[in-house]
């Protein structure tokens, strides 16, 4: 899958066509301290509370849309980041998800007037989820610092995902105005050959090194130092609740 080109927040759609991620999300033990972390790590603001029971809230960079965090309704749950993908029709996806080898986790399901959300699993066990826009379209800017920039595909098979991914988002991914925004790599290219199959969320910063003391002084840690991508220069971290994201630098 081919690198994204670099956009700013101007050319950013208001709507999103579908296999373009879309939106981003962590299911946190502890909001308030999540909210604590990433207002200190990347400078967002946090509005009042949305979904069932007022679990989430909205992150915003300069007052536009970049991310939701949300408290985990049951222990078990894990402490995740979840990239999602656009669509127009979540429930035709989810069957043609089935119909490619994957696996829907929930099924699609309407957030009030916001949209409707479902996850899924593809051949791997990696989770991303769907996102059907309502009166929420998604990022209200990326590819900027503070924001998402990438997503990239930790797999074990990239023969197959390929496959995959390209049967469900072909425009999105190899179209004539393509522009994806994620890729895909062998697990063992950064992790240990243990690890499962996954999606890790890139937030841009300024300086990948900088904002790493900046991670260990508010309770996470480093867990891949800084590496160079045909994408940028990108760290892995968790934060301080034990969710993995990545840093990028392009």
């Amino acid at each position: 899958m081919a690198a994204s080109r670099a956009s700013d927040a101007s050319d950013a759609p208001r709507t999103y066509p579908e296999g373009v991620p879309c939106w981003v999300d962590a299911q946190l033990p502890d909001l308030d301290a999540g909210k604590r972390f990433y207002g200190e790590l990347f400078g967002w603001t946090f509005g009042e509370g949305f979904g069932p029971r007022e679990a989430g809230v909205c992150a915003r960079h300069h007052g536009e849309p970049v991310a939701a965090l949300a408290a985990k309704w049951d222990g078990r749950m894990p402490t995740v980041w979840t990239v999602s993908f656009a669509t127009p029709d979540a429930a035709a996806l989810a069957g043609r998800i089935e119909v490619a080898g994957g696996q829907m986790i929930s099924a699609p399901t309407r957030i009030g007037l916001f949209g409707t959300a479902a996850l899924a699993a593809d051949p791997e066990g990696a989770v991303f989820g769907l996102w059907q826009p309502g009166t929420h379209a998604g990022f209200g800017k990326r590819h900027e610092p503070g924001s998402f920039c990438w997503a990239e595909l930790y797999a074990r098979d990239p023969a197959a995902v390929d496959r995959f991914y390209g049967s469900l988002f072909h425009d999105a991914l190899f179209g004539p105005d393509a522009a994806p925004d994620f890729g895909r790599a062998p697990v063992s290219d950064v992790f240990p050959a243990e690890m499962p199959p996954h999606f890790l969320v890139h937030f841009g910063v300024e300086d990948c090194g900088a904002v790493l003391g900046t991670v260990n002084r508010l309770g996470g840690r480093v867990q891949v130092p800084p590496f160079d991508t045909s994408y940028g220069r990108v760290a892995v971290v968790t934060d301080n609740q034990g969710a993995s994201f990545a840093v990028l630098q392009r």
